[in-house]
């Protein structure tokens, strides 16, 4: 019997907890799989092979599993492969498949111009945008959402858009303040490249309230998971999954 299992990072944070349940919640109504389970990589519960674990005794022959990621760097390359190959061990009845993160795709970007649409202002035509995202020691987190910067600048017209990171990478999201306040740009969208809420929000928005001045707009937008084109491409990775799963069989 086939099941799906959904993996998110996790948060300290209850809140952020309760979003990616939520999330994940309104896709598997539309997976037609009785087994799916959600679990998380740390900091929640329950852990990876508690979730395999929850799907084998619901009767799982074979389990599909999606790592709710927005980027591809040791977590997905590394952590969950990891987990995948002790619950092989533990279980070496059942057959594991692995889906892909969201990773770049077209409607992602339409859902950071409509981040910035939501807030309700007049766009400046010199209109800056930063990105900010988790990071990682991984160079391909860096090249990956630099293109994803590069596609919102070409298809929006943006006259530039920078990218920044809160830990792993560089620039740091601190760095790139000091330079925003160098800058010349009068408006700049800052939209945090993260899924939910949770410390690392948190600690951005306390960081964009102690620098906000007369002379320059700063505009915090809001995280990524709630928008529809996230589900969208959330239930696109996990078809993807399941149809590579039925031809393999």
């Amino acid at each position: 019997m086939q099941a799906v299992l959904y993996i998110g990072h996790g948060s300290r944070v209850k809140a952020g907890v309760r979003e990616a349940i939520h999330f994940i919640e309104k896709a598997k109504a539309h997976i037609d799989v009785s087994i799916q389970e959600v679990c998380f990589l740390e900091l929640a519960e329950p852990n990876i092979m508690e979730g395999i674990t929850q799907c084998v005794e619901r009767g799982a022959t074979q389990i599909a599993i999606i790592p709710i990621l927005l980027l591809t760097a040791g977590h997905a390359k590394e952590d969950i492969p990891k987990e995948i190959a002790k619950a092989k061990m533990e279980y070496p009845q059942i057959r594991f498949t692995y889906g892909e993160t969201f990773g770049i795709h077209p409607k992602l970007i339409d859902s950071l111009y409509d981040r910035i649409l939501e807030k309700n202002v007049e766009i400046a035509s010199d209109a800056m945008i930063l990105l900010v995202g988790r990071g990682s020691s991984d160079p391909l987190v860096k090249q990956d959402l630099s293109q994803i910067a590069n596609c919102l600048k070409e298809t929006y017209h943006f006259q530039k858009v920078d990218v920044c990171f809160l830990y792993g990478a560089k620039p740091h999201f601190d760095e790139a303040l000091i330079k925003l306040q160098k800058a010349k740009h009068k408006q700049v969208f800052i939209i945090p490249y993260l899924l939910f809420s949770g410390l690392l929000m948190n600690g951005i928005e306390k960081k964009i309230s102690q620098i906000k001045g007369e002379n320059q707009q700063l505009i915090l937008c809001e995280t990524l998971g709630y928008h529809p084109n996230f589900q969208t491409v959330l239930l696109e990775r996990v078809n993807e999954l399941l149809e590579k799963t039925e031809l393999a069989i």
